[in-house]
């Protein structure tokens, strides 16, 4: 099925007026002292990379990019092409390095679950120890599992070896199971040969079974993680109809990119490059080159497809992200691999952009395109990347790393016209040609905002209340606490009755104007009389007046506001 390839009026969020310069255009360029730009958050802190992930001599060197992130407890592991680093961010203000694990390899993903600290690991320099020196040891490329318990003491307890590496990996859960959970590992290197790894092929799709068109399932023991081992290569590409395992695109539909240049990468869907698994739905999104893909994970070891499309606009389908009722998906076009500039005035915004679907029966339906409003440089790589929900009630917002571009939060709670609501953005590393950096990914957990930058290290947010986002969305998203997150395993959010919750509602009712000045003004002294009387223990009183709010909203656009007000009188 083709999305459809051309920008409908009004589908994307407008950029600043000539009354209103984007304060984004033109900032100076540095490494660690650009200039910035920032609009409705709080920067709170920024942390270099630590010695062994950095050359200060040529900070977007591609053996010290940073890369992903993970969280754990009060932890975020910060991947990088060297390794990873284990950052202490209870304190988002003030986030304190715990310890550095020194393990060449690329591209350097972590995902976290427990104890356990997952990494994907591609390039051939990879060593089986960890070593330094690629040219002895044992070569590894495929997912590396460390036990974090000593939490300053890193230690490898399995290296699962793949074909085609591991650029990026998913942690799945069963809710049927909890003493396992699977690994879905997407290699996109060039396939090994058996002489590094046996049963490794390049045959054709018709060949005897070739090492592309397919996933690895991995099977982890959290009793025993030394035994994970692949239990199933999926071959989710797979035409129903002819059987052919390379049934989806397989490459470009034109000669050239509809820019005119050539394709940059070229979409041709042999494996995936991101897939997104939402267990508690029973659903994955994958991103695979040159088709995006909706998977039922009903069964995680046995994956199966059930939609794709695709989109003459999209070079690399790159990444995924669910809304949390499980509606919506958007998808990333990496057009230009993330070293390339390709967020310039003469780019069109469906080009390297997210585009947003609409989950109908288990079908995807295009709705719009989202790109970063205001051009970027020449000197900046930039385009859609890595990011994640923030967790406000009643809406669908999102953070997003464009490298170089910096971070954009937006709303695509209309799916048809996504809103940028708040960003933050440095100049070019240097003036002059383009020096890879900006944000790899840009993440929500509990209560904050964390930036991985390829060049500059970690960023701290906060969000700051403003006309697109209220203090009670914003208190209310806090509220949401995570004991992990992998933005590449979504968790279902689920908010607890609270003030805050009820207040998120209101605020989005009174923005919408569902409620009369009247009925805003009651419904408001109500709930502050209920939140006072609470705080003094008179819970009869608040249930009271929680109760008189609640018969105060009427009308099917106010169910959530009422629903919320009847949760958190039953609550009290």
């Amino acid at each position: 099925m083709i999305a459809a390839g051309l920008l409908l009026a009004g589908a994307l969020p407008g950029t600043a007026s000539a009354a209103e310069p984007d304060p984004r255009v033109g900032l100076g360029a540095g490494w660690l002292d650009a200039e910035t730009a920032i609009s409705n958050l709080e920067h709170l802190a920024n942390r270099p990379k630590p010695a062994g992930f950095v050359d200060p001599n040529n900070p977007g060197a591609g053996s010290f990019i940073a890369s992903d992130l993970g969280f754990g407890g009060k932890y975020a592991v910060l991947g990088n092409y060297n390794g990873f680093n284990i950052m202490d961010v209870s304190k988002p203000a003030d986030p304190t390095l715990v310890t550095s694990v020194v393990c060449p390899g690329g591209q350097g993903d972590p995902s976290v679950f427990g104890n356990l600290v997952f990494m994907s690991v591609e390039e051939t320099r990879g060593r089986v120890d960890c070593g330094t020196n690629s040219s002895v040891g044992t070569r590894f490329q495929g997912v590396r599992i460390f036990d974090i318990s000593d939490v300053r003491n890193p230690v490898q307890v399995a290296a699962v070896q793949l074909c085609r590496g591991s650029h990026t990996h998913t942690v799945v859960t069963d809710p049927k199971d909890k003493k396992h959970v699977y690994i879905y590992n997407s290699g996109t290197a060039g396939v090994r040969p058996a002489t590094t790894m046996e049963g490794c092929n390049n045959n054709p799709a018709d060949g005897d079974n070739p090492s592309r068109w397919r996933i690895e399932v991995i099977k982890v023991p959290l009793a025993a993680p030394q035994q994970a081992a692949v239990v199933n290569e999926a071959r989710l590409f797979t035409d129903p109809a002819t059987g052919r395992i390379d049934g989806l695109q397989n490459g470009p539909t034109t000669p050239r990119h509809p820019s005119g240049g050539n394709w940059s990468p070229s979409p041709n869907t042999n494996t995936c490059h991101d897939i997104t698994a939402y267990p508690a739905i029973g659903l994955a999104a994958g991103a695979c080159q040159g088709n995006g893909i909706l998977v039922d994970i009903s069964d995680p070891a046995n994956p199966v497809r059930i939609d794709e499309v695709s989109d003459p606009n999209f070079a690399y389908w790159h990444s995924a992200t669910f809304n949390n009722d499980g509606t919506k998906v958007i998808f990333t076009d990496e057009w230009g691999g993330g070293s390339g500039a390709r967020c310039r005035d003469t780019d069109q915004p469906e080009w390297g952009a997210n585009a947003i679907f609409d989950i109908v029966k288990r079908k995807m339906e295009f709705r719009s395109y989202y790109k970063l409003p205001v051009p970027q440089t020449l000197a900046e790589n930039c385009v859609a990347h890595n990011g994640s929900l923030i967790p406000v009630p009643g809406r669908d917002i999102m953070v997003q790393a464009w490298y170089q571009g910096g971070l954009s939060v937006f709303d695509f709670t209309d799916s048809a016209n996504p809103q940028e609501i708040a960003f933050f953005d440095r100049g070019p590393i240097n003036p002059d040609r383009i020096v890879s950096g900006g944000y790899w990914s840009v993440y929500w957990y509990n209560g904050n905002l964390f930036g991985n930058e390829m060049a500059r290290g970690l960023d701290t947010f906060a969000l700051k209340p403003s006309e697109h986002l209220s203090a009670a969305e914003i208190k209310a998203a806090t509220q949401v606490k995570l004991p992990e997150f992998n933005a590449q395993h979504q968790p279902k959010i689920k908010w607890k009755p609270s003030f805050a919750v009820s207040r998120a509602y209101f605020d989005q009712a009174v923005r919408a104007k569902s409620l009369s000045r009247t009925q805003a003004h009651v419904v408001d002294q109500l709930m502050q009389q209920a939140e006072k009387s609470a705080s003094k223990d008179l819970r009869l009183v608040a249930k009271i007046q929680l109760l008189a709010a609640s018969a105060a909203v009427w009308g099917p656009e106010n169910k959530e506001l009422k629903k919320s007000l009847q949760d958190l009188r039953n609550s009290l």
